[in-house]
């Protein structure tokens, strides 16, 4: 581990593409098997990680995990080579296919989001006097809401929290489901975006 971390945080050690050193950052970080458990999801966060200390994201979106586990058979299958066959090559073209086809998503869905954003401060912003942007804000800072939560980002009352809500939900823009004494509203297109369903 303390070469590892030497190998993440010297340039001098080995001074490549930092798109290369990702790909065999997290082949030694899994093959090291640090934790009895959880090696997948940390040395998928330390990937993000090392592109933001590299400068290659500005903010933690590329989501690697996904592409991982849909393709697990070959995942496993290119980490077994490089151990027995020290094939280097197809585990960082793989992994370099991940971070494009991973970085199209993530563009593709950033851009649906933002038009989906648009949607709902026209709409709302044409037929409610009680629009804001802190209003938008709070209905896409998750899929859903709830009113302490518009209560206390649009410092209103409970009860005005409440009316909002409940009108939005009434005319399609959110849906509101109680769970027990709770109720949650939810921005369903939103959270379609984010599962993947149409």
């Amino acid at each position: 581990m303390s070469n590892l971390e030497k190998y993440i945080n010297e340039d001098a050690m080995h001074d490549i593409d930092p798109l290369i050193k990702m790909a065999i950052i997290h082949y030694q970080f899994e093959s090291i098997h640090p934790f009895y458990d959880g090696n997948g999801r940390t040395g998928r966060i330390i990937n993000i990680l090392y592109l933001l200390q590299k400068k290659l994201l500005d903010i933690p979106v590329l989501y690697l995990s996904k592409y991982i586990i849909e393709n697990k058979t070959n995942y496993y299958r290119l980490l077994q080579r490089v151990r027995t066959e020290n094939d280097w090559g197809s585990w960082i073209i793989w992994m370099l296919n991940g971070v494009e086809e991973t970085s199209q998503h993530t563009i593709k869905m950033i851009s649906e989001i933002k038009k989906l954003m648009l949607n709902y401060k026209h709409g709302i912003r044409n037929q409610y006097k009680f629009y804001s942007q802190d209003l938008i804000n709070n209905l896409f800072k998750h899929p859903y809401t709830k009113i302490e939560f518009v209560e206390q980002e649009l410092m209103v009352s409970r009860k005005t929290a409440a009316s909002y809500l409940n009108q939005l939900a009434k005319d399609g823009f959110l849906e509101k489901i109680k769970l027990q004494k709770n109720n949650f509203y939810v921005n369903l297109p939103l959270f379609k975006l984010f599962v993947g369903k149409e």
